[in-house]
């Protein structure tokens, strides 16, 4: 069953900064419409000129690849403090915003905090129907391994039972990731983690390669995949043989790898044990897809919410999808007040 503190994550907290704004507004920024970039010097001004123009009108929402599988997990767990979140944030406006937010929304957040440089931050400017997404990571970069060296904060280490870190701190803190998997796999708990974007698996695959041994359950989705495959050569693009293939990457213990691979629309495929399974997705009309940014996280805390109640694998992807397919009708990585899942 969930209990307190029985899921810990570690990952890049950015809070989103969401507003429907203008074409002028993109244009100040040189911003595209449907594009998503990472902040220059020139886009660090805009989240609080976005605050400053459009008033009450922005919405915040605690995010960050981690942290928003974390906070699903958390709300269909129904257990308080059943999650654990680790990041790094500024003690700013946006840092206490963020602080406050994903407190409310049930998780047990222990933030290193930093003055180097601001809390991170995720601009999402909506016009018509289409979004512009500019990533400031800002404080999210200065996460060190010391925030493990605090007695209480490891003890929340080992209290927990499953672990989650997306793909994205490898460009941070490759050493907490490993340190945090091999004590999962030295105390035999469970280790997940996610291919989380192609450009991890080509300009980060060292860090990637050397933490895949303890990892017993890898999510990704098909574009991750293939693009890990051909990476490491695997001399295939077909989605289900590239699962068995990573699933069956050489491991530091004897528990088989889980690899969960997501196709949008297509079938989610699960390679262990030699052989892959296929899971559809629940159908959605076009007109009902709101925002298909968070998805992917989505499915993970779904799909983690069942894991740590000792569910099988089928009822893990069967809440995985229904998290998925109930946050692409809604703005943003955000849910109802309570989950109806059944």
């Amino acid at each position: 069953m969930a209990r307190e503190g029985i899921l810990l994550g570690y990952g890049n907290p950015l809070l989103d900064i969401s507003v429907t704004g203008t074409q002028e507004f993109l244009d100040k920024y040189g911003l595209e419409r449907d594009n998503a970039i990472l902040a220059e010097d020139k886009h660090k001004p805009m989240y609080k000129d976005m605050v400053d123009t459009f008033g009450d009108k922005v919405e915040y929402v605690p995010g960050g690849a981690t942290l928003n599988a974390i906070k699903v997990a958390q709300w269909l767990s129904g257990v308080p403090n059943a999650t654990t979140f680790f990041g790094c944030i500024n003690k700013d406006e946006f840092g206490k915003i963020m602080e406050n937010k994903a407190r409310e929304a049930g998780v047990n957040t222990k933030f290193q905090y930093t003055d180097k440089e601001p809390t991170g931050t995720y601009a999402v400017i909506v016009t018509e129907k289409y979004r512009s997404m500019c990533a400031n990571l800002a404080a999210a970069n200065c996460f060190t391994e010391e925030h493990l060296e605090t007695p209480e904060n490891w003890k929340l280490v080992e209290k927990a039972q499953y672990y989650y870190i997306a793909g994205f701190p490898l460009t941070v803190s490759p050493s907490t990731v490993i340190r945090i998997a091999k004590h999962a796999q030295a105390s035999g708990k469970v280790f997940t983690m996610n291919l989380s974007a192609p450009f991890l698996c080509q300009f980060f695959k060292e860090p990637m390669l050397k933490t895949l041994p303890y990892v017993d359950i890898l999510f990704g989705n098909e574009t991750e995949a293939e693009t890990f495959a051909k990476e490491n050569n695997f001399g295939t693009t077909n989605i289900a043989e590239i699962a068995l293939k990573i699933a069956e990457l050489p491991k530091e213990d004897n528990k088989p790898r889980t690899v969960v691979i997501t196709q949008g629309s297509n079938p989610t495929v699960v390679a262990k044990d030699g052989k892959t399974t296929e899971y559809p997705v629940i159908p959605i009309a076009d007109k009902d897809i709101i925002d298909t940014n968070g998805a992917g996280d989505a499915f993970v805390g779904g799909f983690l919410a069942q894991l740590i109640q000792g569910k099988p694998v089928e009822e893990c992807v069967k809440c995985g999808n229904y998290a998925a397919n109930l946050i692409i009708q809604r703005s943003g990585c955000t849910y109802p007040e309570t989950p109806d899942y059944k």
